[in-house]
């Protein structure tokens, strides 16, 4: 009698150690199953973030290959700045990219990239944004207003105030519009929607930027 008591209490041991060793090893499956996807979480983490930066670099380079062709005398580090500027917009606002900025800043500054240009109705820098549009625009953004020349004349800002109001621009008229609006007024390019896009309801000038821009922006997306 004894004897089948320790058998059986021998018997209950054994059992109990294996389900403890069973529950160790689903508690186990599980610490190396979640451990496996925070790995592969992180390697997609990582992934992207390599992606990213290879997105970047590929689209400051684009960028630096247009001012090299319009503006080569440009101090090296300007050209960063202003690929970082413009990339970063990019970025920023999904309805741009840095070939459509570029194209616009290409035909706003006569195809100079000249930093300090000043159109004949007082537009300045190379987005050619206007003094009042440019003070209202960086109260917005937080940015000290000193002088129109101090502010728009530094093309880092003046890109990050003149790709603020074109993607705002963009967002209410779509891009042909927006270009539209950008170049002259809002009110004009919302009657040339209405309109059906037809001819002889923007100004002249409009007319021809338009097309112009898109063409650039075209062009700077087959070439890069």
């Amino acid at each position: 009698m004894k004897q089948e008591k320790y058998t059986i209490l021998s018997l209950t041991g054994a059992l109990c150690l294996l389900s403890a060793l069973f529950f160790y090893q689903v508690i186990e499956s599980k610490r190396l199953a979640v451990q496996a996807q925070e790995l592969l979480t992180e390697t997609e983490l990582l992934t992207s973030i390599a992606r990213t930066d290879s997105i970047r670099r590929e689209n400051i380079d684009k960028v630096i290959s247009v001012i090299n062709r319009f503006n080569p005398e440009m101090a090296t580090q300007r050209k960063y700045d202003i690929a970082h500027e413009i990339t970063d917009a990019a970025m920023k606002y999904e309805n741009l990219d840095v070939d459509l900025v570029c194209a616009t800043i290409t035909h706003e500054s006569a195809f100079s990239w000249d930093p300090e240009v000043v159109s004949p109705v007082g537009a300045l820098g190379l987005m050619q944004v206007m003094p009042a549009t440019g003070e209202f625009l960086a109260r917005i953004a937080g940015i000290r207003w000193t002088s129109a020349e101090d502010v728009l004349f530094d093309p880092v800002v003046n890109i990050r105030l003149g790709s603020r109001y074109l993607s705002s621009l963009i967002e209410m008229y779509e891009i042909d519009g927006g270009l539209a609006a950008y170049n002259g007024g809002g009110k004009r390019a919302k009657m040339w929607l209405a309109q059906n896009r037809a001819n002889g309801v923007l100004f002249a000038e409009t007319q021809n930027y338009v097309p112009a821009v898109l063409s650039l922006y075209q062009q700077f997306r087959t070439v890069n």
